[in-house]
Formats: structure tokens, C-alpha cells, sequence
């Protein structure tokens, strides 16, 4: 059995105080990913690093206070990559990938474009270049599990308020498209609408007005893995018993032996 969680924790220190760490441990996970650590490696204290003796693989952004994710892991990669290999996305610290044996697991922040024009631009970049990494991705013939903040619903089953969405970041036309080809053109299986065609499954929420507690939701969280690996899925759930950030952890379970 693989349990592997994806969660933006909205800044790491933050997430820590509202017990996180606490969750890893006791959900059991053998891979966590994180996205928006919003922390310098100096920041982080011990048990972020390597939580409940965890091995901890992390891509921390330039800027203070912004961006960065990380990978834990019950057992020691075989091989570590931080970064994309492309300068204007490493700079903000988006993407770790750690190989485990055949597997390989990704945590993967990608841009939000909702604050301006100019970032919305920096996230049609990154499409593009990323799109072409996917396909090599494939290509490996590897086990490959990409977690992480995608910021982008797919369909109208993925956001409470897809028909007041439809000109917004996260829901535009292009990104929809982009998304609909990484699974039916180069062929990586979203796992969570693969199990479960007719559940939402929402995982961000805005902080505006009482979007939780309404939930008034997003689907932009994902694990897009491989088709050999996605039809070993058993099950996934959102966990909401605790409440670590404006998302909410994603977990899948895997019958594979890592």
C-alpha cells in the first residue's frame, strides 16, 4: 500500500501552528508533497525539514515569504531533482521530484495568474513550457505521481461557481484546454475524476465571505500519475477534520509496494 497526500499549506510556519505536522504523522502517509512553504531553508525549524523523522527534499523561492514546495518521505529517494531546469520558474522555487525505485513523485506549484495581467502571462509561460516536460515525463515509461497545486479547474463539476468564473484565472478557456489535453492527449490520468466521476471534490476555497463554510469551492489540487499507476488507485478522500490552510489535503491510496 502507497498512501501519498498533496497539500499548499499556504506557508509552512502557519500550517505547523495549526497542526500539520500532527496530521502527517497520523495519516499515516508514506509521501507528502507541499506547496507554498513561504520560507527560506534558514526558516525552517528541524521537524519542517524532516517531520516525525521524515526525509525532506525541498525548492524554496527567491523571494521571501512566497512560493516553494517540498517532498517527504518515509524512505530515502534513490534521486532528487529541485527545480524545472528553467530559470524564470526555479527562481520562484516550483517543483521538486524524488524517484523511488520504478516511482517517481512530483510536488508541483504551478502559477496563480488572479493578482494581475502580468502574472496571468507567467502562468501561460509556464504551460508552455511545461507541457513539453509532461511529455517527456510520460515518455520515461516510469511510475509517476504529479502532485500539487495546478491552479486551474478543469471542468464545471470542479468549481461551485463555474458560470460566474468562466473570464477569471483558474477557469479561462485556455487553461481548461491545456488541462484537457495533458489527460486525453499525452495520456496522464487525473486520478481523483477518474474515481469519482460525479464528486466534486473541491479543495480550495476562497477566504471571501463564507466560501468554506458554504462550500463555495475549487477543485484545483490534483495527482496526475501515469495510466499503470492510476489503475492501481484505491481510493481518495479531501481531509477537512482539520482546517491547515485556504486548501484542503488530498489523499490517494495506491496498491503498489514502495
Amino acid at each position: 500500500m502507497l498512501k501519498i497526500v498533496s497539500a499548499n499549506v499556504n506557508g509552512i510556519r502557519s500550517a505547523y501552528k495549526k497542526g500539520f505536522l500532527d496530521y502527517i504523522a497520523a495519516s499515516g502517509a508514506d509521501i507528502v508533497c507541499v506547496q507554498e512553504l513561504k520560507a527560506q531553508e534558514a526558516d525552517l525549524a528541524p521537524e519542517m525539514k524532516n517531520p516525525h523523522g521524515m526525509y525532506g527534499h525541498w525548492h524554496c523561492a527567491e523571494k521571501r515569504g512566497y512560493s516553494g514546495v517540498a517532498v517527504y518521505s518515509k524512505r530515502a529517494p534513490d534521486r532528487v531533482q529541485v527545480g524545472m531546469g528553467v530559470e524564470e520558474f526555479d527562481r520562484e522555487g516550483r517543483f521538486v521530484r524524488c524517484d523511488f525505485g520504478n516511482l517517481s513523485v512530483i510536488s508541483l506549484y504551478l502559477p496563480s495568474g488572479s493578482s494581475a495581467e502580468e502574472r496571468q502571462q507567467a502562468k501561460f509561460r509556464f504551460l508552455d513550457v511545461f507541457y513539453p516536460m509532461l511529455a517527456d515525463l510520460k515518455a520515461e515509461g516510469r511510475d509517476i505521481v504529479v502532485c500539487g497545486d495546478w491552479n486551474i479547474a478543469h471542468q464545471n463539476i470542479d468549481l461551485k461557481n463555474w458560470k460566474g468564473n468562466q473570464k477569471n484565472s483558474g477557469f479561462l478557456p485556455e487553461e481548461r484546454e491545456w488541462i484537457g489535453k495533458v489527460i486525453n492527449d499525452l495520456g496522464w490520468t487525473d486520478i481523483w475524476r477518474t474515481l469519482y466521476p460525479d464528486h466534486p471534490g473541491y479543495t480550495w476555497w476562497s477566504n471571501r465571505g463564507q466560501a468554506y463554510a458554504k462550500d463555495v469551492g475549487w477543485r484545483i489540487d490534483y495527482q496526475m500519475v501515469t495510466p499503470e499507476l492510476a489503475a492501481k488507485a484505491l481510493n481518495a478522500h479531501v481531509y477537512k477534520d482539520e482546517k491547515f490552510s485556504d486548501h484542503a489535503p488530498l489523499v490517494v491510496e495506491y496498491d503498489y509496494g514502495c
